[in-house]
């Protein structure tokens, strides 16, 4: 986009409102129209004018759309400029620090929202939740776990696969360069968003997805981490095949889930589609789409057992994409 287009886009009020909101974080569209006290009809226009000059990114989430500031495309150097020079202005400007300060007022007003929603959502599946914890391991000592398996070297780029809550994307963002949290729960996304709200404009990105058909680009990252979510993917080798078409060579994967049981139960009552994995099963599943597995860990004190395994992914192998069809033929 050229500089006029920008200068247009940035010539109303309400816009530059908008792109002070979305510095602090993402937004959606109904969201914004509460805190700027306008119809939504209107701020979709808004919207829709600051998208197309390239300086703002909009991101659909089940029948929501959020909004952010843009991350990449010609504008995103333009982006974090305009939001630095708003910064400047609420410091120099009185009347635009009032407006600023009062929009924030809101905003803070958005963030307890969340946070109640969230609170309503545990409450009501309390019990369920806590039937199943009490199979597990506590919950710190699996996480204790991963974050050793993982070692001290840099995460980079790190994809939390079913992030649900956003517990383990919490836990990761202050080693990783950038977290992005996937979950196909539009409800989940919304728990995690209410977790993750206050860390900084930009260190996680929550995304709406399937983890057997991952909507990112080959190699985009570091480390790919499953959480408790595999054993609900009725074909996992589509999974881990998709979680080793995003690794990049060299990058790692990390799996926590159960030990192999046999309590049929969990199907009926939680979904589960498989009974945990055994060490074996899940080396040869790694292998099988070109990662090293490394040492396994165990975690006890549940009924079930949890498991921590990791590898790495090898440069030498082909990318072999989702299909466990394919990486057998090779």
């Amino acid at each position: 986009m050229g500089i006029e287009t920008t200068m247009r886009a940035l010539g109303d009020m309400t816009r530059l409102r908008i792109m002070r909101l979305i510095a602090t974080m993402e937004l959606a569209v109904g969201e914004l129209a509460h805190a700027l006290g306008q119809s939504q009809p209107r701020v979709s226009r808004h919207v829709a004018i600051l998208c197309d000059a390239g300086l703002a990114e909009r991101r659909r989430e089940g029948s929501w759309v959020f909004l952010r500031q843009a991350t990449s495309g010609g504008a995103e150097g333009t982006a974090r400029a305009v939001v630095r020079l708003l910064a400047a202005a609420e410091d120099e400007d009185a009347g635009f620090s009032r407006i600023c300060a009062e929009d924030l007022r809101h905003l803070a007003a958005i963030r307890d929202a969340r946070e109640k929603s969230a609170a309503d959502y545990f409450a009501r599946h309390a019990g369920e939740w806590d039937r199943l914890r009490a199979l597990l391991a506590p919950a710190d000592a699996v996480e204790r776990a991963l974050v050793t398996a993982l070692g001290e070297e840099p995460l980079g780029e790190v994809l939390d696969i079913g992030t649900g809550t956003g517990r383990i994307a919490e836990l990761l963002e202050p080693a990783a360069e950038r977290v992005v949290g996937l979950d196909k729960s539009p409800e989940m996304l919304r728990l995690a968003r209410a977790r993750l709200q206050g860390l900084a404009a930009g260190r996680v990105e929550l995304v709406q997805g399937d983890f057997s058909a991952l909507p990112f680009a080959p190699d985009s990252f570091d480390t790919v981490v499953f959480h408790q979510v595999l054993h609900y993917a009725t074909e996992p080798d589509y999974a881990v095949g998709e979680a080793a078409r995003v690794c990049r060579a060299g990058g790692r994967i990390a799996i926590v889930d159960l030990a192999a049981h046999a309590r049929e139960e969990l199907r009926r009552t939680h979904a589960h589609a498989r009974l945990g994995f055994g060490d074996e099963q899940m080396s040869a599943m790694l292998t099988r789409f070109g990662f090293a597995p490394e040492t396994g860990e165990t975690i006890e004190g549940g009924e079930l057992a949890v498991k921590v395994w990791t590898a790495r992914r090898l440069p030498e192998v082909a990318r072999i994409g989702g299909s466990p069809r394919r990486a057998t033929a090779r």
